[in-house]
């Protein structure tokens, strides 16, 4: 595309935008250090009139990036399809802590250990290549919000309430077995107990430390659904990205590895608070494309199940060999009951 903004270099008026743009910076509550730092990238990065709203293909970059083999990615005119299977190329936790029946948000005590039950996925995500800036934002909701080159979904920073940030609200439970699990691994990520279906709360260091060096800049580690791409927490110096310099979706117009020249783009800052993750989109995004979150579920009332079996509490847990979904016919069998008489008890369909 021809571009035919008006440049404006250093000069007066871009010191007066400067001057400008970092007193709302310092306005905000991070440190005054970070906020330096973001003032000085910009006192030494060209800016263009009308950056942030450029449209711009972004097929190159994105073919260029670390994508995991198993994402199935088709181009074509105005769009790319991504089909990932949800499972990532990085290390997860061998058991988590998932909450128990009918709780949204668990904590330490509304919680139990279950062996990693993440599985593949069937996703399919039609996302635009030359994304359209919006002024008005769209609120990325519970659910997938885009596609991680590690094959893994990006969620937002909250849980199931919609306000509980899961970075900041992470926890360990440690059952009778003396197994301790993590609400969120160290990868700021965690499966949903029935679905299986892992994804990420914020910046996933497995994901960046395989595209980035500790002291480099950030490079392409996602794609969102409105086709503006994902990096991790530093800019082209090296330099943190302080979530003050960012917008309220988690973007920012600056140059980057693969646009020296700057374009627009969303950071995963490494926060444990609401700037965790992405929390709205500055793009044009497809309704159709938002899959929204699994059902979390949880366990059912096992103390209940049993006595409606004639049976242990101890004896139903062994049986389902704390799996969830539960292998029912095999639990059944080591029951010596059937089936139907194990889902009717534990009220599953």
């Amino acid at each position: 595309m021809k571009n035919c903004k008006k440049k404006i270099t250093i000069g007066s008026l871009f010191l007066s935008l400067s001057a400008g743009l970092f007193l709302t910076t310092c306005s905000s509550n991070s440190d005054s250090t970070q906020d330096t730092i973001a003032a000085s990238t910009s006192l030494n990065t060209e800016t263009t009139v009308g950056d942030a709203a450029e449209t711009t293909d972004l097929t190159s970059a994105i073919k260029t990036a670390s994508w995991n083999p198993t994402i199935k990615i088709t181009y074509s005119d105005g769009s790319i399809n991504f089909q990932p299977d949800g499972i990532p190329n990085h290390e997860r936790d061998e058991y988590y802590a998932v909450p128990n029946a009918g709780v949204v948000v668990p904590d330490a005590s509304s919680a139990y250990v279950m062996k990693d039950p993440t599985k593949a996925q069937t996703y399919s995500f039609d996302i635009p290549s030359s994304p359209e800036y919006s002024s008005e934002v769209t609120k990325a909701p519970l659910g997938s919000i885009g596609v991680m080159i590690s094959g893994a979904i990006l969620f937002n920073p909250y849980e199931g309430d919609g306000t509980t940030v899961a970075m900041s609200s992470n926890f360990t439970v440690t059952n009778s077995d003396g197994i301790t699990a993590s609400f969120i691994d160290k990868c700021a990520g965690h499966p949903t107990p029935n679905s299986g279906a892992y994804h990420y709360h914020g910046q996933p260091e497995c994901v960046t430390a395989k595209v980035d060096k500790a002291e480099g800049p950030s490079h392409i580690i996602g794609i969102a659904l409105d086709g503006y791409l994902i990096y991790g927490a530093n800019d082209i110096n090296g330099k943190v990205v302080p979530s003050s310099a960012l917008d309220e979706c988690n973007g920012i117009n600056s140059p980057t590895p693969e646009f020296p020249n700057g374009v627009y783009h969303y950071v995963l800052p490494g926060t444990a608070d609401a700037t965790s993750s992405i929390r709205c989109f500055h793009g044009k995004v497809d309704s159709s494309q938002i899959q929204p979150m699994p059902n979390m579920g949880g366990r059912p009332d096992l103390a209940a199940a049993a006595e409606k079996l004639g049976i242990t509490e101890a004896e139903l847990d062994a049986a389902l060999d704390r799996k969830m979904p539960p292998d029912f016919p095999a639990a059944a069998k080591t029951l010596g009951i059937t089936e139907a008489e194990l889902r009717a008890a534990l009220g599953a369909p």
